[in-house]
């Protein structure tokens, strides 16, 4: 680790950390990543049961931790006064609401529609590229490292992820996937257990919500993130954050599951 005003690593130390805290409890890495990176490391939620966890997690043991979430300009009514549910239970906790660049939101709606996320998956990579994955792209300059509440059995995507790795999509900093190994359930049986505010979306069915218009609740037999932009056919249910649009990665990983959909 180089000490400077951030804290770096390299591959190879946070390999070797990777390791190490692989069989560790979640609150285990999240208690070693405040522990290193202190105030330059926040919980990154759009407020769903995952993030939630992370959230309570991180508060327990630093009652002051950041947290950072993306008003896109088309959330639910409930998500708006979740985060003020959550702010709440979580009084210390400093919370950054961002927002997109209310000029390039402008642009791509005079150009494309206000609903262009309907048209095709390229449209719909570009909406949640500028009302959400850019606001937290910018954010996450400002950071060392970041919590999120990713799991291996969320999505194909998702099934390889450690849980503490270096981001080099985002300037190489630190993403601390506390969760990883852990399935619902598991997500489940701690909100009970700790009385972790939950989404009022859940109980009408959601599984997994962002913008509004994006998201429906699941039908029976669906898998958790089916109610994501489920008019799409074979493209995959990542806003892009995860899968950056600036790498190519995201733009590949559809290309090859369009394309085997295709040939289906």
């Amino acid at each position: 680790m180089t000490i400077t005003d951030s804290v770096v690593f390299d591959d190879l130390e946070i390999g070797e950390i990777a390791v190490d805290l692989d069989d560790q409890e979640p609150e285990d890495v999240v208690e070693w990543a405040l522990d290193e990176l202190g105030d330059r490391i926040a919980v990154v939620t759009a407020l769903q049961a995952d993030g939630m966890v992370v959230l309570d997690m991180a508060a327990r043991i630093r009652p002051d931790v950041r947290v950072v979430t993306v008003d896109t300009g088309r959330l639910p009514q409930q998500t708006l006064e979740f985060i003020e549910t959550a702010r709440k239970h979580y009084p210390r906790t400093r919370w950054d609401v961002l927002a997109p660049d209310s000029a390039e939101v402008e642009a791509m709606v005079r150009e494309r529609g206000d609903d262009l996320f309907r048209t095709s998956v390229a449209d719909r990579m570009r909406c949640c590229q500028v009302r959400k994955v850019r606001p937290l792209t910018e954010a996450l300059r400002g950071l060392d490292g970041w919590f999120t509440g990713l799991r291996r059995d969320q999505w194909a995507s998702r099934a390889a992820i450690k849980k503490v790795e270096l981001d080099h999509d985002h300037g190489g900093i630190v993403k601390v996937n506390a969760l990883a190994d852990w399935e619902s359930q598991d997500v489940w049986d701690y909100i009970e257990e700790h009385h972790v505010p939950v989404h009022p979306l859940y109980s009408h069915g959601y599984t997994s919500f962002g913008c509004a218009p994006c998201t429906r609740p699941i039908q029976p037999g669906e898998d958790d993130r089916a109610g994501r932009w489920w008019w799409e056919k074979g493209a995959p249910k990542e806003c892009g954050i995860h899968c950056p649009i600036e790498t190519g990665a995201f733009e590949h990983e559809a290309e090859e599951i369009i394309a085997r959909s295709a040939g289906a």
